[in-house]
């Protein structure tokens, strides 16, 4: 059905002229005329009786009339779906719990005119490029690994992340006020389920390598929560987690997160993102991005950063 008959119908019907009705439209009286001659002979019945004081709804015409609008606000809800600048930003966090989730709160409290689609892929950098390439997502948070980018698909580096270590009270270095890698090395550290080939294995890899830390990924993953429940009851339980990241637990856990340093090692995330995509809030996402919130100095970043 061809939705400027339709809308010149429904503009007809509330004016009751078609002159009215051609002026709303900026088109021809003769233009509307044809358009629902048109529509009329699409439905196969008469929508209008003409009137020396204009045009009536025919008995078939107040049917079809609230239908008719419906089909305009579909129209309106699918263009305002997919046109940049009135759907909703796609951005992929990975984690809600992560510095990418903290950071991208923090652009929204700042642009809260800016209509936003959180969605957490719980993927690869490989994967969440492939959906952004794909047009699935607007834009994601990856650590960026040589190669992982096909041809128009950018990104920036925008967050540091540094590691803290997490422990229990019962942990050796639960008092410290902070903790450098040279004495990490002595602590095995707990990090269940992080698959080979993803871009955390490739960091945390050089990591250990670099300072001798010895990273654990046996066992099962149960997810966080029985995560944080066990480091809290273990003398020898820890993991590090990103400094911005967002992690809650009952108070009798008395969980400690220790900054780490002597050099602090952070976490790269880059913003990727669709080299042709015009969506104006993908600009104002990349411009609140300025640097601040990149490291200085005395940090460890993997080489291939």
């Amino acid at each position: 059905m061809d939705l400027d008959a339709v809308r010149t119908f429904v503009a007809a019907a509330d004016t009751g002229q078609f002159q009215e009705a051609a002026a709303d439209l900026s088109i021809t009286q003769q233009g509307v005329s044809r358009r629902i001659a048109a529509l009329e002979k699409d439905l196969d019945v008469r929508l209008f009786a003409r009137t020396p004081r204009g045009v009536q709804l025919t008995v078939d015409g107040r049917a079809f009339l609230p239908h008719a609008r419906e089909l305009l606000r579909v129209a309106d809800r699918a263009d305002a779906s997919v046109r940049p600048g009135r759907r909703a930003l796609r951005v992929d966090v990975v984690s809600r719990r992560v510095a990418a989730a903290t950071h991208l709160q923090e652009f929204y409290r700042l642009h809260p005119d800016v209509g936003l689609d959180v969605v957490t892929l719980v993927a690869d950098v490989h994967t969440a490029v492939a959906a952004v390439e794909a047009g699935t997502i607007d834009a994601t948070f990856h650590a960026v690994p040589p190669r992982a980018l096909p041809t128009g698909i950018l990104s920036r580096r925008v967050i540091d992340d540094a590691h803290q270590l997490l422990v229990g009270p019962l942990h050796p270095l639960a008092g410290a006020p902070s903790v450098t890698l040279a004495e990490l090395a002595a602590h095995r550290i707990w990090m269940a389920g992080m698959a080979a080939g993803t871009e955390w294995s490739a960091y945390y890899d050089e990591l250990a390598a670099a300072f001798g830390l010895t990273i654990d990924r046996d066992g099962p993953v149960f997810g966080y929560e029985a995560q944080i429940a066990d480091i809290a009851e273990s003398p020898t339980l820890a993991t590090l987690v990103g400094e911005g990241s967002r992690y809650l637990w009952p108070d009798r856990y008395d969980l400690r997160r220790i900054p780490v340093c002597d050099p602090t090692p952070v976490y790269p995330m880059s913003l990727i993102w669709r080299e042709d995509n015009r969506h104006p809030a993908l600009a104002e996402l990349r411009n609140h991005f300025d640097g601040s919130h990149l490291a200085s100095a005395d940090v460890w970043l993997p080489s291939w950063v």
